[in-house]
């Protein structure tokens, strides 16, 4: 069976920056570290001055769209002379190189499992601390972009191998659409031009939902739009546990950016759902992309409830499934986009 390979960019990180990777070598071993975790190896006078500074609150970053604030990354950091065969197995890298003889201006470079797999290791070189700040600060998301997709990627490679065959078979007959998730989510529920899949469990809660409607005009991609179709659906399918409550969205709480899903566009809104005259809730991601071949928008979310525990890990987990989701007549198979940004500089 042919291989399918399913990775997520921003298209405005592609044309601002190149990639280049590493070789997989057969004997590589396996990457250390838990998700999300980056180490950073830098000069510890360096990290202390206003340049280290940046880097280090563009990866404290709080995530987007959560109930509370959570870091992007759990961030550590070691001397260049530490950087041992141990810690060069750890799966998320930055490399800090500041070189006045070397650099007339600031880059990236990026490779990919070089000591270990998976693994994404970023090199940021500048010839000056003053220049490197600038640069790091003014590409914020161009580097919590490419460890989050880095991330991602390797959720989606978990799901090629292990993911819900009741939930691919139902949305492939219901919508015509492929998609992985996990297999946990063993609870479902069918409405009209509407699927929902979810763990059901009291905490730490996942849930995925398909559901289509006709195109219309280029106003469908607003956020006024979406939030407006979105309420009027789950109102519908997902009621609350009494007459009158049903989930509804948050709309001072909902962002939208335009994003590519497999080289197409589609609209991502991102922020907090909750029910309507009760107290629950928590986050939501959705995917709103146009079906061209028969004239619909495709609505792929994904929500979270875990009111005890922190979610970033569990929604982007979760955010995952959304890159899978293959509208119909896609022609996209063995297809790998990069995630990373780098220079073509040497």
């Amino acid at each position: 069976m042919k291989k399918h390979f399913f990775y997520l960019s921003m298209v405005w990180v592609l044309t601002l920056v190149t990639a280049c990777s590493g070789k997989k070598g057969v004997f590589t071993p396996t990457s250390s570290g838990r998700a999300y975790e980056v180490l950073v190896v830098v000069d510890p006078g360096l990290w202390e001055r206003p340049a280290g500074r940046a880097l280090f609150d563009v990866l404290d970053t709080d995530v987007p769209g959560l109930p509370q604030s959570e870091r992007s990354f759990r961030i550590m950091y070691t001397a260049p002379a530490s950087y041992d065969a141990t810690l060069k197995l750890i799966r998320n890298i930055i490399l800090i190189d500041v070189n006045k003889d070397r650099y007339t201006q600031p880059k990236f470079k990026h490779a990919k499992d070089v000591y270990a797999a998976p693994q994404s290791i970023l090199t940021i070189q500048a010839p000056d601390e003053k220049s490197f700040e600038t640069f790091v600060t003014e590409n914020k998301q161009v580097i919590v972009d490419y460890f989050t997709h880095a991330e991602m990627n390797r959720q989606i490679a978990a799901l090629e191998g292990k993911h819900s065959d009741y939930v691919a078979t139902k949305v492939k007959s219901k919508f015509d659409c492929d998609v992985w998730v996990p297999g946990e989510l063993a609870s479902f529920k069918e409405g009209e031009d509407f699927f929902w899949a979810g763990t059901n469990t009291a905490t730490g809660d996942r849930n995925f939902v398909i559901y289509s409607y006709p195109y219309t005009d280029k106003d469908t991609f607003t956020k006024e739009y979406f939030i407006h179709k979105r309420d009027s659906v789950m109102e519908v399918n997902i009621p609350g546990a009494r007459e009158g409550m049903y989930m509804m969205t948050d709309s001072l709480m909902t962002d939208v950016r335009p994003i590519s899903v497999l080289g197409e566009y589609a609209l991502e809104a991102r922020g907090l759902w909750r029910v309507k005259g009760d107290f629950m809730g928590g986050p939501y991601v959705s995917h709103v992309r146009l079906d061209r071949a028969n004239q619909r928008i495709i609505v792929s979310e994904i929500f979270v409830y875990s009111p005890d525990k922190l979610k970033r890990n569990l929604v982007r987990q979760m955010e995952a499934s959304l890159y899978t989701v293959k509208l119909p007549g896609s022609k996209q198979e063995g297809v790998e986009i990069p995630v990373g940004a780098a220079s073509t500089d040497n």
